[in-house]
């Protein structure tokens, strides 16, 4: 057994570990409570651009994106941008990654994989700084409802001359709202590809932490993901594919991050 594989056999066996870590779990539970609280998520940027994340959803974002290397990501949510350019930028690593390995000195600009981000509002400035962006190119935004017939329709129009798909859901948190985007978008998810859901963690949080808003404790994306796997099991809904749609939550991915807003919200496709 080689030094890689030894390596990786002893960070799955940390990984699992941490599962019944009770200290670990405990301080990693009071530092999301209080740093959610802190508005912490919103102190980071990536290539210039405000990216409204935690570090460790970033990476574990990264790690997904080169394991499935996907030639379309569907984002709902864009704010200020943060959070396409960095998407665009790991399709860009993989553009170049790929010149590389067929032996170019150039990487061609155009290109097949892109990002996709829908927004019911994308403001002017953030839209003016996201098109001005090196990443542009690997951008293509659709400003709407991310339930609207009309905007479901376009994506799946889309997501038609692509391969390999990759769903990320962060705009409105409300039960109703993922639910309806997780039978929009999660069908269009690759075989072995994610859907990941954002902000899941709202149902773990005091209900006093976010008083302003419509979403809380029972109304969140957790309970919509709770929901929809409910669904699946029941055999409702149906891949872009033809085949029976089935997803599991990757316990892996919570274990290893330990501070995360989407516990439980790293949806892989296994049928």
């Amino acid at each position: 057994m080689g030094l890689d594989e030894a390596f990786r056999r002893e960070r799955i066996a940390r990984v699992s570990d941490n599962a019944s870590n009770g200290p670990l779990l405990e301080c990693s539970g009071r530092f999301l409570v209080e740093s959610i609280r802190a508005a912490y998520s919103y102190n980071f940027e990536w290539l210039s651009r405000p990216i409204i994340q935690y570090p460790q959803d970033i990476v574990a974002m990264q790690e997904l994106i080169w394991q499935v290397k996907p030639d379309l990501i569907i984002e709902t949510g864009v704010a200020h941008g943060g959070s396409v350019i960095m998407t665009a930028s790991m399709l860009a690593l993989l553009d170049y990654c790929d010149a590389v390995q067929e032996g170019q000195t150039l990487v061609p600009r155009a290109t097949r994989r892109r990002v996709l981000g829908i927004d019911i509002d994308i403001r002017p400035h953030n839209r003016a700084a996201i098109e001005a962006h090196p990443m542009a190119h690997h951008i293509e935004t659709i400003q709407g409802s991310s339930v609207a017939p009309e905007v479901v329709a376009q994506v799946h129009a889309i997501a038609k001359s692509h391969e390999r798909i990759l769903v990320c859901l962060d705009s409105n948190h409300t039960h109703e709202h993922v639910l309806a985007e997780l039978e929009a978008y999660a069908p269009l998810v690759s075989l072995n590809s994610y859907c990941v859901v954002f902000d899941t963690v709202i149902e773990q949080l005091p209900r006093d932490v976010f008083p302003d808003r419509p979403w809380a404790p029972g109304n969140n994306p957790m309970t919509a993901v709770q929901r929809f796997l409910s669904m699946l099991q029941e055999g409702r809904v149906v891949a872009a594919d033809g085949e029976q749609l089935r997803f599991e939550a990757d316990s892996s991915i919570d274990h290893k991050l330990l501070i995360s807003v989407a516990p439980h919200g790293y949806l892989r496709r296994v049928g």
